[in-house]
């Protein structure tokens, strides 16, 4: 009986264990022409961020970030990329916050999806197993995992999608250039016809 209370307690600590240590995030958005969309997370100290993100459309497919401490601090900036990664370990307890800015462009909007990959942090004191912290740090890697399988998805989605398009637009583009051909074809048999042709007089 004891034994398996044991087995039971351990797959549910585990399971635990590989939810509870990670925060994962993933999202798709159209940042506007001018505009800039923001986002934040609540750390604690020596908590791990990992911000990762890709420009799916629009214009030079390019976009601002910067992510910034709670004091406002500038951490990072990329400026005009079309895909970046950052990864951070807080310094202080507080808001960190995050943007995407467009406000390069006055016309087009674009398309941004990003994925945020958080870690919590824990202190490891002699009393937990060697065995234990093991697992965590496995579950980690497996979330980590897991994390970048879904951005890829995402990714290759609208890649997929943006493929898509231009398959329609070429197809369709070449079905107009074979009308104008036969359209053209068709008026200069025309013309020639008439201009060869020999009129009489009555």
């Amino acid at each position: 009986m004891t034994r398996t209370w044991t087995h039971s307690a351990l797959a549910i600590w585990t399971v635990f264990l590989l939810v509870w240590p990670a925060i994962v995030t993933s999202h798709m958005i159209e940042v506007s022409a001018g505009k800039k969309e923001c986002f934040f997370e609540d750390l604690h100290i020596n908590d791990k961020m990992t911000v990762t993100y890709q420009v799916g459309g629009g214009g030079h497919l390019d976009i601002d970030f910067w992510l910034a401490d709670p004091e406002g601090h500038a951490m990072h900036k990329h400026i005009k990329q079309s895909t970046g990664t950052v990864s951070i370990t807080s310094e202080k307890d507080g808001r960190h916050e995050y943007c995407f800015s467009n406000q390069m462009s006055t016309v087009v909007d674009k398309l941004v999806s990003f994925n945020v990959h958080g870690v919590i942090y824990v202190d490891y004191d002699d009393t937990v197993a060697p065995i234990e912290r093991e697992i965590r740090t496995l579950a980690n890697g497996l979330t980590s995992v897991k994390d970048e399988q879904e951005y890829i998805v995402v990714r290759e989605r609208t890649h997929r999608n943006t493929a898509e398009s231009t398959n329609e637009r070429v197809k369709w583009w070449s079905v107009a250039q074979v009308i104008i051909l036969f359209a053209v074809v068709a008026w200069q048999v025309y013309y020639l016809k008439s201009f060869f042709e020999v009129k009489r007089a009555f």
